[in-house]
């Protein structure tokens, strides 16, 4: 009896958590498919006059499209590099000890902890002095400083957790380490490269400031472009809810494919 109430206290306590989370979500899709007008007159729950207007000016208009595109392109960048980066330090911060490695390991900490406003002015001198303003791969680069610190933590975690005889055992069968971290190593580890891979594309595709300060044109970003929704004439509500529907859905997509990874860096205590 008590499991039974137990069991309908859960469920209540979930489907109210549920309807939280999931109703500023489906309120932003109700008015993606509503007026200007309509949003502004009254309340409610369904489209009075259901349109795909909005969604058709963010496919048609470049300025609104090409956004999307540019976040793809630096994000992708971003995650690359920063997994490319981030595995070699983070075997090492678990197999090796070195003097003041906890002192550098904190300190990459420190970096991700900082606001993005403190590096803003260093990387606007530097870019305008070697001309990386306005292009993809600089912010791919200026988002490094937050991504690889966070991809190192989680890494280490999940390698920390491989005993150490696996790589003694691969030297003495004459694996030389390049072999061995590929073809070995890195199977083991597919979910820790998962959950990394995942938080550094979604810090890098939700971060505003220096994407925006270092693009003016040519890599400016989606999260950048949707600021264009305010005018004198007041703002844009409706173009607004479906470009923030459509910057949803690359992130869902990526949550789908490591849904069960991001699980086992929760039972790791990594995530």
């Amino acid at each position: 009896m008590n499991d039974a109430r137990r069991f309908r206290k859960r469920s209540i306590f979930l489907l109210l958590y549920l309807v939280f989370a999931l109703l500023p979500i489906y309120w932003m899709v109700n008015m993606s498919f509503k007026t200007n007008s309509e949003i502004l007159s009254s309340f409610s729950f369904f489209p009075a006059e259901f349109t795909w207007e909005n969604y058709a000016r963010i496919f048609t208009d470049e300025s609104w499209y090409s956004g999307y595109i540019n976040s793809l392109i630096y994000v992708a960048i971003n995650t690359v590099i920063s997994l490319t980066v981030a595995l070699p330090a983070a075997y090492a911060f678990s197999r090796y000890t070195f003097l003041g490695d906890k002192h550098v390991f904190f300190w990459l900490l420190t970096n991700r902890m900082t606001p993005p406003a403190v590096f803003l002015l260093p990387f606007f001198q530097l870019y305008a002095t070697v001309g990386l303003m306005d292009t993809h791969l600089g912010v791919a680069l200026a988002h490094l400083v937050f991504n690889v610190p966070l991809a190192v933590w989680i890494l280490e975690g999940f390698m920390s957790g491989i005993p150490r005889e696996i790589d003694e055992t691969a030297y003495i069968d004459g694996y030389s380490f390049p072999r061995f971290f590929v073809t070995i190593f890195l199977p083991l580890i597919k979910a820790g490269v998962g959950v990394a891979a995942f938080f550094c594309f979604m810090f890098s595709w939700v971060e505003l400031l220096l994407a925006r300060t270092l693009t003016s044109v040519d890599a400016k970003p989606i999260v950048a472009t949707m600021t264009r929704t305010v005018s004198a004439s007041g703002m844009d509500w409706a173009t607004l809810a479906a470009a923030g529907v459509l910057t949803i859905v690359p992130g869902a997509i990526v949550i789908w494919f490591v849904r069960h990874y991001i699980a086992k860096g929760f039972a790791m205590g990594r995530v």
